[in-house]
């Protein structure tokens, strides 16, 4: 019996209320159990895990995947008879005289200087100049009113092979003018074809990685569609969906998209790809590294098979060979440099081998001889969101004009920074990798990796954003012992675009192929946490020979003849014009190392 207070008391049965009690506490002990089951049970699904590649400048949709996590699930693959659809013209490419009557011995010397290899059948030879590509006098005028003065490499081979109606692979470094070697024939292919109606889809589809690059892309499309009256939309996620929604409901000629975005749109029926017979991949490397292959093949499905497609990257993986083999037919390719990993040659590349903790440092020194030239537009990469924050804050308080931008910021704040880099208000940015890709400002004369990317692709391609349009460019590195296992692929790219390299980091690249890298033996700062094993265990064998080495390298620093002090004196003198560096570098830049 339990008394409250002055009223009547209560009778209650204590064994049933304990026992009701154990039994809610068994429900909801169930419940929690089969929520983390099924919280595992996500976390563990690999396609989940790869279905959008992360965040950032990356979309990442949600109303395109099923309960299994597929995207555009709910899109059904159309059955395409080629005997009903209707036809297109693909093919519009008349060659100039002095292109088809060109002696092939020019035609191959000109292959050579560029660096231009071909596969496939009947390649036409490459224009030299604008008016032998034979575009439309509309698209002539812009060229010129936009200052260009010959055509790139990529370009001059690959507007015969798109403008015929050709399939083809473009492979070339960043900065190489690929946006136009498709944008143009993208033109002529649309001027050609019926006008759209109302809600038609697009006549020409270009995917990209991130929103940046697709930005871009619509900023070029703009540029030289506006002059024949092209309408585009660009589709990217982090935007709302209302403003693309009606531009697509009006009808646009062109769509630049993301794929996670576009698939949302042709889900919910905002759009369709029944008109498309221009496809265009950008950067496919890329966005086959985000994780986007099912997403992209998705989306191909929608379009009719006898459609033209375009594939460009900047590098040649089995991934990307087999999506070409998968939807190209018969396809030309063209291949600008090498197609080994390669940097641009127009950049000077230094690495500057360093402890973590000496970063900082090294940063404030090299950002005061570079805000001391006249052009200094600067990107510093990061690999963390939060100390990218860091950094800046830091930056700004050492009066510094930076602005930072990663995958935690809205679109209006990127749009706001990228503003302030573009106009040269903030002329420094920090970044992640996402912006490491598609991030297209012409005047960016410095690069600086304050943490070495998770690869050496990353690497070419950070710095690939200075040194764009034949223009030079400087590339800084900061590497750390921590980063030795990578050692060995940065000497191949450095190697390759002709680079003089640093001793300490051929020095550790060798100390890592001896078994001296962090998680191998011996009782050094080498040594792994976990303790013994590996081919420098205690002080035996060539762990003394790698110690003898350290001594000599000390022995020649105290003597004066360090190659520190060398690179020091280095960057006083990389005041002088870049074109003058490789010959500062090649006398003195690690001549006591040598």
């Amino acid at each position: 019996m339990i008394h409250h207070g002055t009223k009547s008391p209560v009778m209650i049965d204590v064994k049933k209320l304990q026992k009701r009690n154990s039994s809610s506490k068994s429900r909801s002990r169930e419940r929690d159990r089969r929520r983390r089951s099924r919280t595992r049970s996500r976390s563990r699904s690999p396609r989940d895990r790869r279905s959008w590649g992360g965040s950032g400048g990356r979309d990442r949709p949600s109303s395109s995947r099923n309960s299994r996590g597929q995207p555009g699930a709910n899109l059904r693959k159309p059955r395409w008879d080629l005997n009903r659809l209707e036809p297109f013209k693909k093919d519009f490419y008349v060659p100039h005289n002095a292109v088809q009557n060109r002696d092939p011995r020019i035609v191959e010397q000109y292959r050579a200087e560029k660096e231009i290899t071909l596969r496939g059948k009947n390649i036409p030879n490459p224009v030299f100049d604008f008016d032998e590509a034979g575009f439309p006098d509309y698209v002539l005028r812009e060229i010129k009113r936009q200052g260009f003065s010959e055509p790139t490499s990529i370009q001059a081979q690959g507007w015969p092979i798109a403008l015929s109606g050709r399939d083809m692979v473009g492979i070339a470094s960043t900065g190489s003018g690929k946006t136009l070697s498709y944008i143009l024939p993208a033109i002529v292919h649309i001027n050609s074809q019926p006008k759209l109606s109302r809600k038609d889809g697009p006549i020409a589809l270009v995917l990209a990685p991130t929103r940046e690059l697709a930005q871009q892309i619509q900023q070029v499309a703009d540029d030289f569609g506006h002059s024949s009256g092209i309408r585009n939309t660009c589709l990217y996620g982090g935007a709302p969906k209302g403003a693309q929604a009606r531009d697509l409901d009006g009808g646009v000629e062109i769509v630049i998209a993301t794929p996670g975005r576009l698939l949302d749109f042709l889900e919910s029926g905002k759009t369709n790809l029944k008109r498309c017979t221009y496809l265009v991949l950008d950067e496919a490397d890329r966005m086959l590294d985000m994780g986007f292959e099912p997403q992209i093949r998705k989306i191909i499905e929608q379009i009719r098979p006898d459609r033209q497609t375009l594939m460009w990257s900047a590098t040649w993986p089995k991934e990307v060979k087999n999506l070409a083999e998968d939807f190209l037919k018969d396809y030309a390719q063209i291949n600008v440099g090498s197609l080994q990993l390669s940097a641009n040659h127009n950049i000077l590349q230094i690495i500057d081998v360093c402890q973590d903790y000496e970063k900082e440092n090294k940063l404030s020194t090299l950002l005061k001889e570079i805000m001391a030239e006249s052009e200094n537009k600067t990107i510093v990469f990061i690999e963390t969101k939060r100390r990218v924050d860091e950094i800046t804050r830091k930056m700004k308080r050492d009066g510094w004009p930076a602005v930072c931008i990663h995958g935690d910021k809205t679109q209006q704040e990127r749009d706001w920074v990228l503003q302030d880099f573009r106009s040269g208000k903030a002329p420094i940015l920090v970044a992640t990798d996402v912006a490491a890709r598609g991030l297209d400002v012409e005047d960016v004369k410095f690069v600086i990796n304050f943490d070495y990317p998770s690869c050496s692709e990353d690497y070419v391609h950070r710095i690939g954003r200075t040194g764009r349009r034949q223009k030079t460019g400087t590339a800084y590195t900061f590497f750390t012992p921590n980063n030795a296992n990578k050692a060995n692929d940065l000497i191949q790219v450095l190697k390759e675009a002709n680079q003089v390299i640093n001793p300490k980091l051929l020095e550790l690249a060798d100390s890592k192929a001896g078994g001296y890298g962090r998680n191998r033996g011996g009782r050094n700062r080498w040594r792994s946490r976990g303790g013994g094993g590996g081919c420098g265990s205690g002080r035996n064998g060539k762990e003394r020979s790698y110690s003898r080495s350290r001594s000599r390298s000390y022995s020649r620093e105290r003597n004066g003849r360090s190659s520190r002090r060398s690179y020091s004196r280095s960057y006083s003198r990389s005041r002088s014009p870049i074109s003058n560096r490789n010959e500062v570098i090649g006398k003195s830049y690690w001549s006591s190392e040598r």
